[in-house]
């Protein structure tokens, strides 16, 4: 038993690369199907598109870890997507903003924004005091989101990274601005707040499916249908066993 589990980790491994090698082909060599329907996501595109034609801002908060904490996943989730809306939205009147409440988090947001103006060709329109540090403690980043909500004429706010229940303050303020939110948070307490307080809450792994339905990279698309690929696979399993188990197969 201890000899095959490693081989069938290995096995695993080749496949889950394969997969990720084919599907990450250009469309006229594989077969092409669409990532499954998310409304969270056809409200984003559509009011980022709104943003843009109105001359209002986007506002997307990076959470309050660092970048070396075991919480630093959804923060990169939210730099990917800071690079990607930077990019659409650069030419804007109001470019997006990019607040944190970690000084390491601050600069690779600055950093982000820089390389999506690089590569729009447009260097010269960067300020890099479109990613700001609002402050170093929970509360402290929380209070100093609440002007931006209220005085950068924010249409859009998008919260993606680690917070606590003290994210609600900023929730409260969207609301009362009539601001579409998009929040996301592999915090607990966070998920609580925010399934509460906004509309189009991501729950649970859909945190990291932004990158994909953002269009960042292929690369992002083709990782998401091989996690949608392995798990019917272990659904086909758990089926399968239940049904050797019943027949006494197994």
């Amino acid at each position: 038993m201890s000899t095959i589990l490693p081989i069938v980790a290995f096995v695993i491994i080749l496949v889950c690369a394969g997969l990720l090698f084919f599907l990450t082909l250009p469309p006229k060599r594989r077969p092409r199907w669409g990532l499954r329907p998310i409304t969270a996501f056809s409200e984003l595109i559509r009011s980022l598109g709104l943003s843009v034609e109105e001359g209002t801002r986007l506002h997307l908060t990076l959470g309050h870890t660092g970048i070396t904490q075991p919480t630093s996943a959804s923060a990169l989730i939210g730099l990917q997507a800071l690079e990607r809306i930077t990019a659409v939205s650069s030419i804007s009147d109001r470019p997006p903003l990019a607040t944190s409440g970690e000084g390491s988090l601050t600069l690779l947001s600055q950093s982000t924004q820089r390389a999506a103006y690089r590569l729009n060709n447009a260097l010269d329109l960067y300020d890099p005091q479109r990613g700001r540090l609002t402050g170093v403690t929970p509360l402290s980043y929380a209070a100093g989101m609440l002007p931006i909500a209220h005085d950068e004429n924010v249409s859009v706010h998008l919260m993606i990274g680690h917070y606590g229940p003290e994210i609600g303050l900023l929730c409260e303020a969207a609301v009362r601005n009539n601001a579409f939110t998009l929040a996301a948070s592999d915090s607990l307490s966070a998920q609580a707040v925010l399934f509460a307080t906004t509309k189009q809450p991501l729950i649970g792994e859909e945190l990291f499916a932004i990158p994909a339905y953002l269009q960042t990279s292929p690369a992002h698309v083709a990782s998401l249908r091989v996690q949608d690929l392995l798990r019917w696979g272990v659904i086909l399993a758990l089926v399968l066993s239940a049904v050797l188990g019943v027949f006494g197969w197994l």
